[in-house]
């Protein structure tokens, strides 16, 4: 079969699979050898759902439901927004993929992919007079928000920064040192994060194998420098996975002390373990463990704590596309109770002079700074350390917020 063909129908099945389901398309993704054209295709045609479906409504009476759908998004981003691949070849491919898991769907796609081909232009023009929600594809609820907090020259400028596919960074570990030609320091931290051009896989980056270095955002970072980790301390980090932050942790502690890297689903417990190997940190202690449970060891105290909480990930909506139709209200009171909970167990477990850091990759309030003053209006033993903001369209990295606490 056809490459292109191939790879449109992975990609026509992992968004049919999350319009059922709303599993995370990360997950569905395979190593075939087209990887990277599908992951493109996939969170391209999620990205720009809403503006896609709003196209699509004008050539259609009604917008079909399963399969059929994921192939028009898939063949209408291709179309609307993928410059760099011919609009017949497009519309060709997804129509041939689209008719091997339903054939009497082959020519209901090709009659549509084929109209907006032709008013392509006419389309555009129109999408571009739309409201920003429509013409920016985002839900209502995040633009309101957005709207109120930075105002609206800023909250298109956050949409558009989501919409742009990001580029991975490297971060250095201390003492690492790969090569660094073909990089491009990051504006942020140019003296330890790097731009790995689009194409090159990380793999291939010298210093790789030798674990000099993890995929890091500099905003990402920060929070292990608040952490303020040296040899000799007893450590815990709390939601560790995939690792990097735990890898930046250990480095600094340069094996000396204890480091307890804990998460809860045990699927991901396997990257962690991936990413301390290749960094030469295997001494770090891993445990599968809910940190809103009590751990198992009572009258164990730590010198410092990391507690990267779950969280609405509105920081990192160019990495994590599909997180933007799943916020609601709903969904981010249930998310807040989790990060107190979190918070309430963990902050009891600190030493005397201890410091945890509380970090998310969320910009809202309600998940950052209030969840901070509500530990600090709970306990009066604790202080507040110091703080790190960064928004993405002011800073030009992932949002991020962390905090760091001590007890007296």
């Amino acid at each position: 079969m056809d490459t292109g063909i191939t790879s449109r129908r992975e990609a026509i099945f992992i968004l049919s699979r999350w319009l059922e389901t709303e599993d995370f398309p990360e997950r569905l993704l395979t190593d075939s050898p087209d990887r990277g054209f599908v992951m493109d295709l996939v969170y391209g045609a999620v990205r720009w759902r809403r503006a896609l479906e709003w196209v699509l409504q004008q050539l259609v009476k009604s917008m079909p439901e399963g399969e059929m759908r994921a192939a028009l998004l898939a063949g209408s981003y291709q179309v609307l927004f993928m410059e760099e691949v011919p609009a017949y070849a497009a519309v060709h491919a997804t129509v041939a993929a689209a008719k091997i898991a339903s054939p009497h769907s082959a020519g209901f796609v090709n009659g549509v992919l084929r109209n907006l081909d032709r008013r392509r232009s006419e389309l555009l023009a129109a999408l571009a007079q739309q409201p920003a929600g429509v013409r920016l594809s985002h839900p209502a609820v995040l633009l309101d928000r957005w709207m109120a907090r930075y105002g609206a020259a800023e909250a298109e400028a956050l949409c558009q920064w989501n919409n742009t596919p990001a580029e991975t960074v490297i971060a250095m570990l201390p003492l690492g040192r790969p090569l660094t030609a073909g990089l491009t320091p990051h504006p942020a931290a140019p003296e330890v994060c790097f731009t790995v051009p689009h194409g090159m896989r990380v793999e291939e980056i010298p210093g790789f194998h030798e674990g000099a270095f993890v995929v890091q955002d500099p905003a990402t970072r920060e929070a292990a420098e608040l952490l303020d980790v040296r040899p000799g301390l007893t450590v815990l980090d709390a939601c560790a996975a995939p690792g990097g932050k735990t890898a930046q942790i250990a480095a600094r502690m340069g094996g000396q002390g204890r480091l307890i890297a804990m998460d809860k689903h045990t699927d991901r417990l396997a990257l962690l373990r991936s990413t301390l190997v290749r960094t030469r940190q295997e001494w770090v202690e891993m445990v599968a463990g809910d940190a809103a449970a009590p751990l198992a060891d009572e009258a164990l105290r730590f010198d410092r704590i990391l507690l990267d909480v779950p969280c609405s990930n509105t920081g990192v909506l160019r990495r994590r596309p599909d997180a933007r139709w799943r916020f609601s209200e709903r969904r981010q009171q249930k998310l807040c109770a989790v990060q107190r909970a979190l918070l309430a167990n963990l902050l009891p477990r600190l030493a005397p002079g201890g410091r945890l850091v509380y970090s998310t990759c969320s910009l809202e309030p309600e998940e950052n700074q209030q969840q901070v003053e509500r530990a600090l209006a709970a306990d009066p033993a604790l202080r507040l350390v110091a703080t790190a903001e960064r928004i993405p369209m002011r800073d030009g990295t992932d949002g991020a917020f962390a905090a760091a606490l001590e007890r007296a």
